[in-house]
């Protein structure tokens, strides 16, 4: 029997190291060829390690969340034959020396620290390295529900919580998708002080629990790439309200007439169109700065960034050459975009080179926000909510359907008129959807 050590892979593109998100194997798993070992990430883009040989885990080189040089020792794996590490070598050499934690870059937000990891550039001993410990992970019963959910439960559960006065976005499920039973009442029940008052329930209950969340993986990459833009980009933020009474009468007409075949229009691909003719009158607005270099890079070709919310945190994968597409091949390809990105499938090509970014809560729009720059963007579009208001139109009252666009640029390149009429640019176009099809 031998070793056979796999290191960190070369993932291309000048990449030094990467981040190790999952192990998908554990110390002792006996693992098939092309079985995927680890995901790593890159930027944000995961990418999948497989095994090249057929053998068993005897020693994993890192813990989640480290940052890992690319040739550094991943996992150790015992195969049948000679191996990569010649054992009698191996034994003779003393342990590698940890290899330096990857020092954090000036521009990163601060990151949770993780263990060194032995540099594979000296031969180690082929004996099984103890595995690392384990990383703290909440507990399978969630003691309380994200914002907006509801508990889910059965209707005498939750009559019984009245009267009980229970609260039940606090009470852990352990049905299947952590519905709440009977039984749950009453361990949660069973946990409330002794101190309150017997007839308060545990509604108004004190609660002390904690919960550390390592900030790893997809949400560092998050905070790195929100702390640069803020800390090298002077933002401001320029608003301004659209009537899209008109538009939103256009996009029925054409889901109702061409949705079937064609598929269904949202709002995006219209707004894209209409970035995609404003920018030809400002194309300081569709550009890109390094402001290391001291160049901007204006762009003919408008590489639009769709700024999508996934279980992991915000991804911003790219729509290619909006300029060259329709509305329902616009439509498409945001749609297919944000499935790969939702599904962690984005490569690395789909999540960069854009060169202005649209963002969007829907419905969770509010009246304002004030987007982030996607550096080294210069302009980010942030789209609120529609909502229908009572308008002067000819000295009358009518219904119109209304909605903001909060849009953010980069003060050390685009002047503050240019902003504003490039905005304004995007409303006639808009208001007067007509144009967003005529040349």
């Amino acid at each position: 029997m031998g070793v056979h050590v796999i290191k960190m892979p070369d993932i291309g593109e000048g990449i030094a190291e990467v981040e190790l998100v999952a192990w998908r194997v554990k110390t002792g798993d006996t693992v098939a060829e092309d079985q995927v070992l680890a995901d790593v990430m890159t930027d944000k883009a995961t990418v999948e390690v497989p095994s090249p040989v057929v053998g068993t885990v005897i020693a994993l080189g890192g813990e989640i969340g480290q940052v890992m040089a690319v040739g550094s020792e991943l996992i150790r794996i015992e195969v049948e034959g000679a191996g990569n590490l010649k054992a009698a070598k191996a034994a003779k050499v003393a342990p590698a020396a940890p290899a330096r934690a990857a020092a954090p870059s000036t521009h990163a937000a601060p990151a949770v620290a993780a263990p060194a990891v032995a540099a594979p550039a000296v031969a180690a001993p082929a004996v099984a390295t103890p595995p690392p410990r384990e990383v703290p992970r909440a507990p399978a019963a969630r003691a309380t529900l994200r914002p907006g959910d509801k508990p889910v439960t059965s209707p005498a559960v939750r009559k019984r919580a009245w009267d009980l006065g229970l609260e039940l976005q606090f009470v852990p499920g352990s049905g299947p998708d952590g519905r709440i039973t009977h039984d749950d009442l009453d361990a949660y029940a069973a946990r409330a002080p002794a101190t309150q008052p017997s007839n308060a329930g545990t509604r108004y209950a004190e609660r002390n629990d904690e919960e550390a969340i390592p900030v790893i993986g997809l949400r560092r990459k998050i905070a790195q790439k929100m702390q640069e833009a803020k800390r090298r980009i002077p933002h401001f933020t320029y608003v301004e309200e659209i009537d899209v009474t008109e538009l939103e009468t256009l996009r029925a007409r054409l889901n109702a007439q061409w949705g079937a075949g064609c598929g269904r229009l949202t709002l995006l691909p219209l707004l894209a169109r209409a970035i995609v003719l404003a920018v030809r009158e400002f194309p300081q607005i569709n550009a890109r700065f390094d402001d290391d270099a001291g160049i901007v890079t204006r762009y003919g070709a408008v590489h639009i960034g769709i700024a999508t919310q996934t279980d992991g945190g915000l991804m911003v994968p790219v729509l290619r050459h909006a300029e060259a597409r329709d509305p329902w091949s616009t439509a498409a390809e945001i749609a297919r975009l944000a499935d790969a990105a939702r599904a962690a499938k984005a490569t690395r090509e789909e999540l960069g080179g854009s060169t202005i970014t649209i963002s969007s809560l829907g419905a969770l729009g509010g009246i304002v926000s004030t987007p982030v720059i996607n550096h080294p963007e210069v302009a980010i579009v942030g789209v609120n909510r529609i909502v229908e208001r009572p308008m002067l139109r000819g000295g009358a009252v009518v219904p119109r359907l209304m909605m903001n666009l909060s849009s953010s640029f980069d003060h050390r390149v685009v002047d503050g008129v240019h902003a504003a009429e490039f905005v304004q640019a995007l409303r006639g176009l808009l208001e007067c959807p007509a144009t967003l099809f005529v040349e």
